[in-house]
């Protein structure tokens, strides 16, 4: 498939917040996606099958498709959306980009691991004693049922008995494979997933809240609304100035293991040096960062003590001008609820995401430099078409 055509429906699919069906119908509909993918002539059947995208994704990799976010910066730079002088002074922020799981509850994920060894077990031609199905639904229906009624204990119970019929099952399998070398190789991702989920507690490190998808974290906000997330930490670097386009990524990346922010500021400001080509003077970011052990560039933080220049002063307040950023990246883009697996594939999004708001941007502001032409153009048009009134006394 030709690079283009691949970048453009990235571009646009994260860039409207669509999933790979969606922007594959789109574009069979759309003239103009057709053009900006390269197209010639008007086509009336797809290219490629729409699971391509995600092979093309998988082995271009994050550290790659960082020059899509560079090429829009690029973009903006020659349409005048922002100026070189605006990319060296930076907000940066963490946030969590979320996954598309369920809220991980024990009674939940023994439930799901009593399904996937039936599941697995049947299709492998494996006969289980007992497959504990019935008893498990009922048992997750009653956890349900007290947790809401605010009976901790006795819902415990019955997560006890979840837990007790999850660990017959598996030594079940395991006495049935045992001298079977391909029977143990096709159940061992399984049983090695449920093993730690069982082998896991409540004050453990490193726990599985996903069976399909071990690389998730418990990302602690300390929101009202929200208290945890569950994803993968992500970085991400705007402009403190808001430029003639708007605030445009000038880096993000996916953060795996639950660093501390102040840990993850001097590769964020790597990747902006990297994607800019302009060398950061000064980086304003919230209190969480402090202990970065930077020397240099600038670091300021709000609400901390100390003299300020003006100019300081009135960058510093700008800082809060991050959020909203986020907030369009979660609801008009796919940073929220996140469908690729892998922790390989976090990093692939968070870079796309940032590409898919830096055209959004340019978009926007296009289409203001189209209506400003089209006024000019407009008012030229009706001077010359009135006839010309003789010239006024000036008094």
């Amino acid at each position: 498939m030709p690079t283009r055509l691949m970048v453009g429906l990235h571009l646009i699919k994260h860039a409207r917040g669509l999933s790979d069906e969606q922007v594959c119908a789109q574009w069979l509909e759309n003239a103009y996606f057709q053009y900006f993918s390269g197209e010639t002539y008007f086509q009336t059947g797809l290219p490629l099958d729409r699971t391509s995208m995600s092979m093309w994704r998988g082995r271009i990799g994050p550290e790659k498709l960082e020059a899509l976010i560079a090429e829009t910066l690029a973009a903006a730079r020659r349409a005048g959306a922002v100026e070189p002088s605006q990319m060296r002074r930076l907000t940066i922020d963490t946030t969590a980009q979320t996954k598309a799981v369920a809220h991980p509850t024990d009674s939940h994920l023994l439930l799901r691991a009593i399904e996937w060894l039936n599941r697995t077990a049947k299709k492998q031609g494996v006969a289980v004693r007992q497959s504990y199905l019935r008893v498990a639904r009922h048992a997750r229906r009653e956890v349900g049922r007290l947790m809401h009624a605010g009976q901790r204990k006795q819902a415990e119970r019955w997560v006890r008995k979840l837990r007790t019929w999850t660990g017959r099952l598996t030594r079940d399998i395991d006495r049935k494979t045992v001298g079977e070398p391909d029977l143990v190789g096709a159940l061992a991702f399984v049983l090695d997933r449920v093993k730690r989920l069982l082998a896991q507690r409540r004050d453990g490190k490193n726990k599985l809240y996903a069976l399909h998808a071990p690389e998730v974290e418990c990302i602690a906000k300390g929101n009202a609304r929200t208290r945890y997330e569950f994803g993968v930490k992500v970085s991400i670097a705007v402009t403190n100035a808001r430029a003639a386009g708007g605030q445009f990524v000038l880096g993000i990346q996916a953060m795996p293991g639950l660093p501390y922010d102040g840990h993850t500021l001097k590769d964020q400001i790597t990747q902006v040096e990297r994607l800019t080509g302009e060398n950061v003077a000064r980086v304003y970011v919230d209190k969480g960062y402090r202990g970065h052990g930077l020397a240099a560039p600038e670091i300021h933080f709000t609400q901390s003590p100390g003299q300020r220049s003006p100019t300081v002063k009135r960058e510093l307040r700008r800082r809060a001008a991050v959020e909203p950023i986020i907030g369009h990246a979660k609801s008009d883009g796919l940073l929220e609820r996140n469908r690729f697996a892998g922790a390989r594939r976090d990093a692939i999004n968070a870079v796309l995401v940032g590409a898919g708001h830096n055209i959004r941007l340019l978009l926007a502001w296009l289409t203001v430099l189209l209506r400003l032409m089209l006024a000019v153009l407009t008012a030229e048009i009706k001077a010359h078409a009135s006839p010309q009134s003789e010239p006024t006394a000036l008094v």
